[in-house]
């Protein structure tokens, strides 16, 4: 994979210790463990790793800790999604000169921008040189990068490169094919996996790698493959699992996740607080089901 935006990128959770400091050296362990099994890069700071809530000293070092772990041709994409284009600027003139390979940018989201507003955000990210994977999100931004309005993007900003695509309109990849051809498709979404690889992507910016990253690029490798056949049951086996990676209590279901397995997920900052008793045991019950399917087949 020479391309930092290609293949399983995994958007990684950040560790808190019970006090709710950040875990680095826990951190570091954990990117050095996705890319011993079977993944090809981390996006750090992105909406799972809830860089909303961090300090901007923690968020640095969040990247420059993955940047150090990461073993030689392991990729390090940095997430710069910020309120307005200077903070997205910063965050990405600090991963460059630190030595990321790409950056994952939202839409502004202060507010619901329009399609100029937008396009000068990225612009002004643009700037910087750097490999630049727009980050379509239209649920938390209200900003829906539609095939149109990427259109735009791709001729007015050359380094946006890619699309992390989470939406969930499985169709508009055909749109984004034919209307921005030379922007590469990355799979945003976990429970659209194998129905976007049909139409052709280059990379899945993925959650539940966090928790099971050898059974994920299991997965990854027969749809991108084409083998539907040994796909279809498997994917079927984690669904519903993958879904949690599309609700609002993503990152809580995510790092719960990681702890039933056995790695360590721990808590989330407020204003996320741990999932209810029914959905606790709903992740629990589809997390099982992922579990005895790669045990049992």
């Amino acid at each position: 994979m020479t391309k930092p935006w290609h293949g399983i990128l995994t958007a990684t959770a950040t560790p808190f210790t019970p006090s709710l400091a950040v875990d680095f050296q826990r951190y570091a362990d954990h990117v050095q463990w996705l890319a011993a099994n079977g993944t090809h890069g981390v996006v750090a700071n992105g909406s799972l790793g809830e860089y909303q809530v961090l300090t901007d000293d923690e968020r640095s070092r969040v990247l420059e800790t993955a940047i150090e772990a990461a073993p030689e041709g392991f990729h390090v994409v940095a997430g710069v999604g910020a309120y307005g284009a200077r903070e997205s600027r910063e965050w990405t003139e600090h991963a460059a000169s630190k030595g990321a390979g790409a950056v994952m940018l939202l839409p502004p989201n202060a507010y619901r921008a329009n399609d100029d507003e937008v396009i000068a955000h990225f612009k002004e990210v643009g700037k910087v040189g750097i490999p630049i994977i727009a980050y379509n999100n239209p649920f938390d931004t209200r900003v829906d990068l539609l095939p149109d309005l990427l259109a735009r993007i791709a001729d007015e900003v050359p380094n946006v490169v890619a699309i992390k695509e989470f939406s969930g309109d499985v169709k508009r990849i055909w749109q984004i094919h034919q209307r921005a051809p030379r922007i590469e498709v990355l799979v945003g979404a976990d429970d659209v996996l194998l129905e976007l690889s049909t139409a052709g992507v280059v990379g899945w910016i993925a959650g539940f790698p966090n928790a099971m990253p050898a059974e994920s690029a299991e997965l990854y490798n027969l749809v991108t493959s084409g083998d539907y056949a040994k796909a279809a049951p498997m994917y079927s086996a984690v669904h519903d699992l993958f879904n949690w990676d599309s609700r609002k209590e993503f990152i809580q279901a995510i790092k719960l996740a990681m702890d039933i397995v056995g790695r360590y997920g721990g808590p989330t900052r407020l204003p996320r607080l741990p999932l209810p008793p029914t959905d606790d045991l709903k992740l629990r019950a589809d997390i099982a089901r992922a579990i005895s399917y790669f045990q049992n087949g």
